[in-house]
């Protein structure tokens, strides 16, 4: 299995927790915050799967870069809902799902 289909399927999984998440925050009446993370976090994969479209390295290394800032930014959100009173939810699992299992880290592979 190549990087690329990896991160495909991470990023595609993790859009869908994401999703379920943002569902349970909205029911905890959050719209603000949570509907920044929903957009960074689906972002991710889209970027992805727009990269392996790439009509050139050049583009191909754009969209990925693209998607190494969604990721940034979507452990941003995380941090800011876990470490706010916002919610009742813990995001652990989301960030460990964003940080140590490396979606920051595929989505920035070999860009430089």
């Amino acid at each position: 299995m190549s990087k690329q289909s990896i991160i495909k399927d991470k990023a595609f999984e993790f859009s869908l927790i994401i999703i379920k998440l943002y569902k349970r925050m909205v029911d905890q009446n959050e719209y603000v915050i949570t509907k920044q993370l929903l957009k960074s976090a689906t972002s991710i994969g889209a970027n992805v799967e727009e990269a392996s479209a790439g009509i050139s390295k050049k583009d191909f290394i754009a969209k990925m870069s693209i998607a190494s800032k969604e990721a940034r930014e979507t452990r941003y959100w995380l941090k800011l809902l876990q470490k706010s009173d916002l919610i009742l939810e813990n995001v652990e699992n989301e960030l460990n799902q964003i940080e140590e299992k490396s979606i920051i880290k595929i989505t920035g592979f070999n860009l430089r």
